[in-house]
């Protein structure tokens, strides 16, 4: 998202036209989840939109259309799929990774269908996949078959960690409607490819979404380290203060890792007048 509702008038100004709103995120953050092309593939205007709004070097994780991985499963989607390519296309080399998020139904006999599809896209798009089945988290024989799979298309595995979430039962409406909704899987920190990708879900409380993030600073300074170029988004449930916590993780990351460039100024925010 490059929008949220309680963000309107603190960290972005309000009201702001739609052509603004990612320029004004991008000033806060240089990546995002596209997760809105999950529900409804864009127009190539709109992502010509989003281009213009970003710099070259501004990072797209988009995700695929339920379509393709959700109802038919990575199987007969050639038809989505060039609709879904075409239309983002605009968008060049700011797509950093197409996102296959797979339903927890997709298990260890799926991959072969999973290897097929992503060998269609090796050589023209990079590929990063989330799976949810439980087996591939704790069946080392089923990580090892999809671990394969991705490393034979230079494809990434993206962890969604709740670990820190799950820890304690919830304390507000938005926690409380994630504790029924996000997956409560085992923490999985290995990447397979230069460019990991960490989904991050810490509490409505910036403290303890700050405590749960410290194995991620570990890891991310040692991704750097070995010359890998990380992407970690930082999520609430509310999200509220997603984009100053992001901050907060790159500042903390920066301070380890001295050469790592520092995010954009955020374009400020003019005071709300009445006239």
């Amino acid at each position: 998202m490059w929008t949220h509702r309680s963000w309107q008038g603190r960290l972005l100004p309000h009201p702001l036209p739609a052509q603004e709103r990612l320029r004004h995120y991008a000033g806060w953050c240089d990546a995002v989840e596209g997760n809105t092309t999950f529900y409804a593939t864009p127009s190539r205007d709109t992502s010509a939109s989003w281009a213009a709004q970003t710099d070259p070097d501004f990072r797209f994780v988009v995700k695929l259309p339920k379509v393709v991985t959700h109802e038919r499963r990575l199987t007969e989607v050639n038809v989505p799929m060039r609709a879904f390519l075409d239309a983002v296309e605009p968008l060049g080399p700011r797509v950093h990774a197409l996102w296959v998020q797979l339903p927890g139904s997709f298990g260890p006999a799926d991959v072969p269908t999973l290897g097929r599809f992503l060998r269609r896209l090796s050589g023209t798009h990079r590929c990063a996949v989330e799976v949810r089945h439980p087996a591939f988290f704790t069946d080392p024989g089923s990580a090892r078959e999809l671990e394969t799979t991705l490393a034979a298309v230079d494809a990434e595995w993206i962890p969604f960690d709740t670990t820190a979430f799950f820890t304690d039962p919830p304390t507000s409406d938005a926690e409380r409607d994630a504790w029924t909704k996000k997956p409560r899987l085992p923490l999985r920190t290995v990447a397979l490819t230069d460019r990991p990708i960490v989904r991050y879900l810490g509490r409505d409380d910036p403290e303890r979404t700050i405590a749960g993030w410290q194995r991620w600073l570990d890891i991310t300074v040692d991704w750097l380290r070995e010359g890998r170029s990380p992407t970690v988004f930082i999520h609430t449930p509310d999200n509220a203060d997603a984009p100053t916590l992001a901050r907060r993780f790159h500042d903390e990351v920066r301070a380890r890792v001295p050469g790592l460039a520092p995010l954009p100024e955020p374009i400020p925010v003019a005071p709300t007048t009445l006239f």
